[in-house]
């Protein structure tokens, strides 16, 4: 390919803060079309076409069948399924011709489950796993950062059927191992797989991939003693609270406008860690009241608390009719007609400052296991923090850090066979749903991952297993006949050889050149001048610094083969072993 018959255009000027979509907007890989709607040129398409390979392979090998669902579904097998009720907004709806209602696939477990019913009749069929790389739409309210957060992307979606749990639960440590051997392959082995809460997928058992940058919307908790690694959404909080010596009364204090924890407490003289917090919600459904008390430092984890009403919730916008007092509300003579709830961070704590229920007052002195009734039942509906106990080894050693979810995979179990009716005859003739595994990773959004940490300030530094080219052929002086004839005979020489190579052959200033190729990241390049014929030869460095030499043009075949093959070995040092 040569870079003055490439589409699209490259520039300077910094575009967005994300440095992913700043560099893949600056170097002509995408265009936008609207909201979280991108094209793609030609060098994020041979990405896309790179690490879409990378899949089929490692999906092949765990005994895959790639199929093909389509991107528009009626809406009688997601009514079968349960969810076209249970999922908002961001499924897209709409009538066809003759009215009859349809979705846009955002994605296809019910697909799946259509695909497999009535053909994998008895025991014999199983296991299997059928994959597709699709096109999906999820109709994304919050879409950012380019590739990141898109509304329609490409996705590698995979489905396995089995008729154990065991059965399932051997190969999700496959998939796992797969999904490992993706992110290595891609060039990004540093990505680490976290416990994650299933969300509208249902099933127990859940992973998330991420790829930990500063940039990324997730955020993780790791304990660097043990290795536990979770999502926020499904780490345990463990809180201690060490009783005070001394056992303070029950006392009602005139707080007047104070209202905020930071505001009771700093009157008081209290820390927000000696505070009892009340957090008012109401159901989706119904608007009906959802008040939770915790320690006032902490905050609601919003999935753990609907993962335990099994219902969604939002921030409550009036609570009159709840019969509260918006900051003074308190766990001691509440009178609501709320659901109340008590996170375990306050269980075992002692003289702590609370709502009285009454304007401008508050109580000092709450102990709960001295003024709330001794059946009463805590939860885990808090976030962790920085220095929380480890759920795993139980030392005060938690981290947070942001991530990119770059994939991840669902022990379904049954709830989408059973739903939609799909079984099968077992040995002894029985009729049994089988159970279900899925497994996700969105292509562009890993093209973007990828640019987010492999990059510097000049461009992306594409590995070598999925950069749009090889090697970049860069002609300085292309008017100078000698350097033309010997650009145009190594570009003929190394395509020929079957290595993949962009020429530019344009007649540019050394300055336009170099920005260029930096921002289209070949992995190498070679350089084609006055200067370097006068040498002798070429020169040949790579993109990321590591080399830079001269070389005799007799050998430069051989040489770019040379270094492309460390390159690629230097990936697959890190690449594990299938299981």
């Amino acid at each position: 390919m040569k870079v003055s018959q490439l589409l699209g255009e490259r520039f300077k000027d910094r575009a967005f803060e994300i440095e992913s979509q700043n560099l893949m907007t600056r170097g002509g890989y995408m265009k936008l079309v609207g909201n979280g709607i991108y094209s793609l040129f030609t060098p994020a398409k041979r990405i896309q076409n790179k690490i879409e390979q990378i899949l089929r392979e490692e999906m092949d090998a765990i005994d895959g069948q790639e199929v093909l669902f389509p991107v528009v579904m009626p809406a009688s097998i997601w009514q079968q399924s349960g969810r076209w009720d249970s999922i908002g907004k961001e499924l897209l709806r709409f009538k066809d011709r003759s009215g009859a209602d349809m979705v846009l696939g955002m994605t296809h477990e019910e697909a799946a489950v259509h695909m497999a019913m009535n053909v994998a009749g008895t025991y014999q069929k199983y296991p299997f796993m059928i994959y597709q790389i699709q096109t999906k739409f999820r109709d994304e309210p919050r879409a950012r950062g380019g590739l990141i957060r898109v509304r329609e992307f490409t996705m590698k979606d995979a489905y396995s059927f089995h008729t154990s749990q065991e059965d399932l639960e051997k190969y999700y440590e496959r998939a796992y191992r797969a999904y490992e051997r993706i992110y290595a392959r891609a060039g990004v082995p540093e990505v680490v797989a976290v416990k994650s809460d299933s969300g509208m997928m249902g099933g127990k058992v859940s992973h998330e991939f991420m790829l930990l940058c500063d940039i990324g919307e997730d955020s993780i908790v790791i304990c660097p003693e043990c290795g536990y690694r979770a999502n926020m959404e499904a780490a345990e909080t463990l809180v201690q609270n060490e009783k005070d010596e001394i056992s303070e009364s029950l006392q009602e204090v005139f707080t007047g406008d104070a209202k905020t924890i930071d505001e009771v407490c700093a009157l008081l003289g209290k820390a927000a860690v000696k505070s009892c917090k009340a957090v008012v919600y109401q159901r989706n459904a119904d608007d009906s009241y959802v008040l939770i008390f915790t320690r006032g430092d902490l905050e609601i984890n919003e999935t753990k608390l609907t993962n335990y009403l099994k219902a969604e919730v939002h921030p409550a916008v009036d609570i009159d009719a709840a019969n509260l007092t918006a900051g003074n509300i308190g766990p001691v003579n509440l009178n609501t007609t709320a659901t109340v709830l008590f996170d375990r961070s306050i269980q075992d704590a002692s003289n702590l400052v609370c709502g009285a229920n009454k304007e401008e007052y508050h109580y000092t002195g709450f102990t709960p296991s001295r003024d709330l009734p001794e059946d009463t039942l805590y939860l885990d509906l808090s976030k962790t923090q920085n220095g929380f106990e480890c759920p795993s080894c139980h030392k005060h050693s938690i981290r947070i850090s942001r991530g990119i979810e770059v994939g991840n995979i669902f022990q379904l179990g049954k709830r989408y066979t059973e739903a939609m009716g799909m079984t099968f005859d077992d040995a002894s003739g029985n009729r049994i749903n089988p159970i279900m595994g899925c497994y996700g990773i969105g292509v562009g959004r890993l093209i973007a991952s990828v640019c987010e940490v492999r990059h510097d300030d000049y461009g992306p530094i594409w590995p070598i297993t999925i950069a749009p080219w090889q090697v970049e052929v860069c002609a300085l002086r292309i008017d100078n006949p000698d350097v033309r004839a010997a650009a145009d005979r190594l570009y003929k020489e190394l395509t020929d050889a079957g290595i993949e190579v962009l020429y530019d052959d344009r007649p540019v200033s050394a300055g336009v050149l170099f920005s260029d190729a930096d921002l289209l990241g070949a992995p190498i390049r070679v350089v084609v001048s006055p200067k370097t014929l006068s040498r002798g030869g070429y020169e040949l460095s790579a993109r990321d610094k590591s080399f830079r030499e001269d070389i005799d043009p007799q050998f430069a075949v051989s040489e770019v083969f040379q270094k492309i093959a460390a390159l690629t070995q230097a990936i697959n040092e890190k690449v594990p072993e299938r299981i």
